[in-house]
């Protein structure tokens, strides 16, 4: 049925441009102002949704940033592989013992402490591992004792190596804080024959444990990315290890080849002007045997 003007002279609130026309003959300008007026409500409503939808959006990456920042690599977390100390550890299991030393519980490992005072050389870097509780829900392992040792530019180990013998630089032990992070201000370490760039690592439940290298309860080692590798050795003082790294690969080393160093290739941020950032997550699983880094 045709709507006249007697049963309405209005149309969805608007009044008649001709109030004793039926709404069909009501002309084109009426028509087109009906239409202005319905996008304003159709965008009016798309637009609420879509501020809705974005403060969800807000809300819910808020959470999950917040999330993300006690969890986000635990999300993935594998247990550090068990590796080798190699034949330089310094924690008594292989002659000389830095860990009985008074003062190396230090955050700064480029010079050496006690009698000598010698400085290791090289691209600043700053070394941050994070440590994971695995026997108690991947919570952060607040309290435990890293002791951390690497060569020096010249890839040379500190307390081992001819020149050095009388040196303990580039050794050292941290104390996780709350977050379960410890921090180290070193050098980048040479590339030597035969081995891809790393850094050694025992993570012990405590400080007091430290004093024997069989309560450790991980031994593993990072690995160091190639591009970050590459941009270090360009640096002076590091010509052999540019030579030296185009001959050794990740995926054939030793000690990484088996999977490529999966868990343990580190994430590397910085420059040789600013220094670098090496940062790995280390899950480590007390209630598991340790092999005490296969001594």
């Amino acid at each position: 049925m045709r709507t006249t003007k007697r049963e309405s002279q209005s149309y969805e609130g608007r009044p008649y441009a001709k109030p004793d026309e039926e709404l069909v003959d009501q002309g084109l300008r009426f028509d087109i102002g009906t239409l202005l007026s319905r996008r304003g409500v159709l965008f009016a409503g798309a637009g609420a949704a879509a501020l809705g939808l974005a403060a969800c959006g807000t809300a819910s990456d808020s959470s999950g940033s917040s999330g993300a920042t006690s969890d986000a690599a635990a999300g993935d977390l594998t247990e550090i592989p068990e590796e080798t100390a190699g034949p330089f550890p310094g924690d008594g299991s292989n002659g000389a013992d830095v860990l009985e030393q008074s003062g190396v519980v230090r955050g700064d490992i480029r010079s050496s402490f006690g009698a000598s005072t010698a400085t290791a050389e090289g691209v600043p870097m700053t070394l941050e591992l994070t440590v994971y509780d695995m026997a108690n829900g991947n919570a952060r392992f607040a309290g435990a004792a890293v002791y951390v040792w690497h060569c020096d530019r010249e890839g040379r180990y500190s307390m081992y190596s001819e020149g050095v013998e009388d040196e303990n630089f580039l050794r050292g032990v941290q104390i996780a804080d709350a977050d379960g992070v410890v921090t180290f201000t070193s050098v980048f370490p040479a590339c030597y024959e035969g081995r891809w760039p790393h850094v050694h690592f025992e993570v012990y439940p405590d400080e007091a444990s430290i004093a024997d290298a069989a309560e450790a309860i991980a031994t593993s080692q990072v690995a160091l990315p190639e591009d970050a590798c590459e941009t270090a050795y360009a640096a002076n003082g590091y010509e052999q290890s540019a030579e030296r790294l185009a001959t050794v690969a990740l995926d054939s080393d030793t000690v990484f080849g088996d999977d490529g160093g999966a868990a343990q290739l580190a994430t590397v941020t910085g420059d040789v002007a600013g220094g670098f950032t090496v940062s790995l997550a280390v899950g480590v699983d007390a209630a598991t045997e340790a092999s005490g880094g296969a001594r």
